[in-house]
C-alpha cells in the first residue's frame, strides 16, 4: 500500500486532524483573548524554564525526569521568585508535564495559565477571575451564556461560591470531617461533589481542609482551612487557587511532610527546592492561581474529550 493511497492507515489520521479545524481555530483564539486580558490589564508576560531541578514535592502530583532535571509540572515555584524579586503581575501561558495523567480530560503534556498579584488575596482573585472569562468570552463572541454539554452556562458575576464544607453537607453522603477521617476526601470530592458544580452557572469552591493547603496561606481566623479555592464549569475543574504562603519556614516543613510521604508511597523524592524556599521570604502578600487552557477550550468547544481541542493527543504521534 502506498502512502497517502485511499485506503492508508495515515488518511484516516489526516482525517481526524482535518476534523479538529475549527476548535484549533477558537482555541487559537481563545489564547489570544486571554493574552489580551492580561496585557490590558498591566501584566507582564513572563517566560520561565521547562526543565528544573527540583519541583514542588506534591504528594499527587508526579514529575517527568529528563537526565538529572526535571519538566516543571507547573511554572509555580518560578514564577513565585519573580514575585518575590519584585514583579508585582505577571502571567504566563505554557506547557507543563505530569507523569501517568491521561483521561478525557487529562493529558501528560498539557498547556497552562498561572498568573499572580501582588496585594491579593484569594478573595479578591475570585472577581478578577471572573472578570476574566467573561471577557475572554465576549472576545470570541459568546457573551455571557455558552452552551457545554446540552446546557447553558450563564457567566455573568457573581459566581456562586461555595465552602467544601458545605458542597459536602449538600452533596455528599457523609461530612467532609468522616471524608477525611476515612481517608476518602478525593474520591467523593470526584464521584458525589463534582458532577453537581458549575452546571448552569461557575462556582468557586473555597476554603480546603488545612491538610489540602498545599503552597496556600492558612486562614488567621480559622486555621483547620486554607486560603484556596478551585473554579468549577460544568462540573469540569478548571483552575485551582491561592492566597500564597509566604513562610518560608512554614513551607519547608510542608516540603518535608511531603517528602516523607511520597517516599511512604514508593514514590521518586525530589530534590529540595532550595532557591524557591530562600526566595520565599521576599515574597509579598499576594494571590495565584494556575487555569487549564485545554480544559476552557474545551468547554467554549463544547467538547466531550480533551483530545477534540488539542492538535495531537499522545495516541496521535
Amino acid at each position: 500500500m502506498l502512502p497517502g493511497s485511499k485506503n492508508s492507515p495515515g488518511k484516516g489520521d489526516q482525517e481526524r486532524l482535518a476534523a479538529k479545524s475549527e476548535n484549533l481555530r477558537l482555541r487559537a483564539r481563545l489564547i489570544h483573548a486571554i493574552r489580551h486580558f492580561f496585557v490590558d490589564h498591566g501584566y507582564l508576560e513572563i517566560e520561565t524554564p521547562h526543565l528544573i531541578p527540583a519541583p514542588a514535592p506534591e504528594v499527587h502530583i508526579d514529575a517527568v525526569k529528563v537526565g538529572h532535571v526535571f519538566l516543571h509540572t507547573s511554572p509555580e515555584l518560578c514564577m513565585k521568585r519573580l514575585l518575590s524579586a519584585g514583579y508585582p503581575k505577571i502571567f504566563q501561558i505554557c506547557k507543563c508535564f505530569r507523569e501517568g495523567e491521561r483521561g478525557k480530560k487529562h493529558l501528560s503534556e498539557f498547556t497552562l495559565l498561572e498568573w499572580y498579584r501582588a496585594g491579593f488575596d484569594y478573595m479578591a482573585l475570585m472577581d478578577e477571575c471572573e472578570e476574566m472569562v467573561l471577557s475572554v468570552s465576549r472576545d470570541l463572541g459568546f457573551g455571557q451564556s455558552i452552551l457545554y454539554q446540552q446546557g447553558y452556562i450563564n457567566l455573568e458575576g457573581p459566581w456562586e461560591r461555595i465552602s467544601v464544607e458545605e458542597a459536602f453537607d449538600r452533596y455528599s453522603s457523609l461530612s467532609m470531617k468522616k471524608a477525611l477521617k476515612k481517608g476518602c476526601f478525593d474520591e467523593v470530592m470526584v464521584e458525589e461533589i463534582e458532577p453537581h458544580l458549575g452546571i448552569s452557572k461557575p462556582v468557586f469552591l473555597y476554603d480546603y481542609p488545612a491538610s489540602f493547603a498545599a503552597l496556600a496561606k492558612l486562614k488567621e481566623e480559622a486555621p483547620d482551612f486554607a486560603e484556596r479555592f478551585e473554579i468549577y464549569m460544568g462540573g469540569l475543574e478548571l483552575a485551582n487557587a491561592f492566597s500564597e504562603l509566604t513562610d518560608a519556614g512554614e513551607q519547608k516543613t510542608r516540603f518535608e511532610t511531603d517528602r516523607r510521604e511520597r517516599e511512604r508511597l514508593g514514590k521518586s523524592v525530589y530534590p529540595f527546592p532550595k532557591r524557591f524556599l530562600e526566595a520565599l521570604s521576599d515574597m509579598p502578600s499576594s494571590a495565584g492561581i494556575a487555569l487549564g487552557v485545554d480544559r476552557l477550550a474545551m468547554i467554549f468547544a463544547d467538547a466531550k474529550k480533551i483530545d477534540d481541542v488539542v492538535s495531537f493527543a499522545p495516541e496521535e504521534l
